[in-house]
């Protein structure tokens, strides 16, 4: 049985236009002898809507409720689709996560698919049937309906991929496949063909918004090739895939930029074991995300400055947090706006000496300034001012000549 899976994402499926689009491409693979899996999110800005009417009902509406209230998007957009798909000459219907079941664990709102039961879904592919499923929801362990989070659908498609040993899971979305940059801050910006887990990974957890990390993270774990391309372009994708199918010369595949970031920097805090535990656990308790961290020793080896940074819209919050925590002892406290992340991706800089040189002289070339540098294998971070950015993107792209 030769599977693939299609996943529209809420944008693909905003009108009923666009979900007749949606039925005609489905029905393409269904001719080409493809057994189909289709997954669907809301249509656009049905979830934001119902999250907007919960909290109009209560500022602490319950967790599970939220979920059956969200999940109910994605189930007006399968019924749409399965019936444009069924007025073509098709059989097929609609499946929520409990008619499947599609199992999950963790809490509401945040739940991760553990298993699903196939049994219902081969038999109706065997007799000739499409199945439109529900993405982003679960049911759990007490038959109560769960959400999977941020990037959910892209989730369920990926799940179902490993479950059914799919041919591809194709990832159907308003962009024509994953750029080498923003193509909306930099017009010269070029789809990639072909991409690796890791380097997609890097580019989704810097700010590319195609994918959520976790779902590449998935892909990556169950080796699911996923195909990202747009459902109103019949152009080719981006293929994501593991780093051994990748014929590539290029030593640098993808820059990334962030645009509300702060810094913040604390002086003169004494070096001793703990510290920087304690300045941190009392953020991740209050869910502040913690990015870039440098610390830097003093010559007498008894004080350290500690500078992080975190997004702009948690900085009162980290202030205060910082101020009121007993268990730290400091001479100044500094913070900064409008900083942003400028990052350059690419498993060839793993082989290739010179990548962080480069990279440096290219901005002070343009007299960019940075302020915090971070490294992994694949990944070179620096923050510089948010208005240095769109300069630094290009500089940048032109130095790794992205561009070709």
């Amino acid at each position: 049985m030769k599977i693939v899976v299609l996943k529209f994402g809420g944008t693909s499926v905003g009108s009923v236009t666009k979900i007749k689009r949606v039925a005609d491409i489905i029905a393409n693979y269904r001719k080409k002898n493809f057994n189909v899996i289709v997954v669907s999110s809301a249509m656009s800005g049905v979830t934001n809507d119902l999250i907007s009417k919960s909290k109009k009902i209560c500022q602490n509406f319950s967790d599970s409720e939220h979920d059956v209230l969200v999940s109910s998007g994605e189930q007006v957009a399968c019924s749409l689709i399965a019936g444009r798909l069924i007025h073509k000459g098709f059989k097929s219907r609609s499946w929520l996560a409990w008619q499947i079941p599609i199992l999950t664990d963790g809490p509401h709102k945040h739940a991760r698919i553990n298993n699903l039961y196939k049994n219902k879904l081969i038999k109706y592919l065997k007799e000739g049937g499409i199945p439109i499923i529900a993405g982003f929801q679960g049911i759990n362990s007490f038959g109560r309906v769960t959400t999977i989070g941020r990037g959910g659908s892209d989730a369920s498609a990926i799940v179902l991929a490993k479950f059914f040993k799919a041919h591809r899971c194709i990832i159907y979305t308003d962009v024509e496949g994953v750029y080498t940059t923003d193509p909306n801050k930099l017009k010269k910006a070029k789809k990639i063909k072909v991409i690796s887990y890791e380097e997609m990974l890097e580019m989704a957890s810097l700010g590319a918004k195609v994918m959520q990390p976790v779902s590449i993270q998935d892909a990556r774990l169950n080796r699911i090739d996923i195909e990202v391309k747009s459902t109103f372009l019949n152009k080719q994708g981006t293929l994501i895939t593991k780093r051994s199918n990748i014929i590539n010369n290029r030593i640098i595949t993808g820059i990334s930029s962030t645009h509300n970031d702060a810094k913040v920097s604390l002086l003169g805090v004494k070096d001793k074991p703990g510290v920087a535990a304690s300045i941190f656990k009392p953020l991740s308790k209050n869910l502040i995300n913690v990015d870039m961290v440098v610390q830097n020793i003093s010559s007498n080896g008894k004080e350290t400055d500690l500078t992080f940074t975190i997004k702009n819209e948690d900085l009162n919050k980290t202030k205060k947090i910082i101020k009121e925590n007993k268990n730290i002892n400091f001479r100044k406290l500094l913070f900064k706006k409008d900083v942003s992340k400028i990052s350059i991706i690419g498993v060839g800089m793993i082989t290739t000496p010179g990548v962080t040189f480069r990279m440096f002289q290219a901005l002070a070339n343009e007299k960019i300034n940075i302020q915090v540098i971070s490294t992994s294998e694949i990944k070179i971070s620096v923050l510089i001012d948010t208005k240095d950015v769109k300069k630094a993107l290009n500089v940048l792209h032109k130095e790794f000549k992205l561009e070709r």
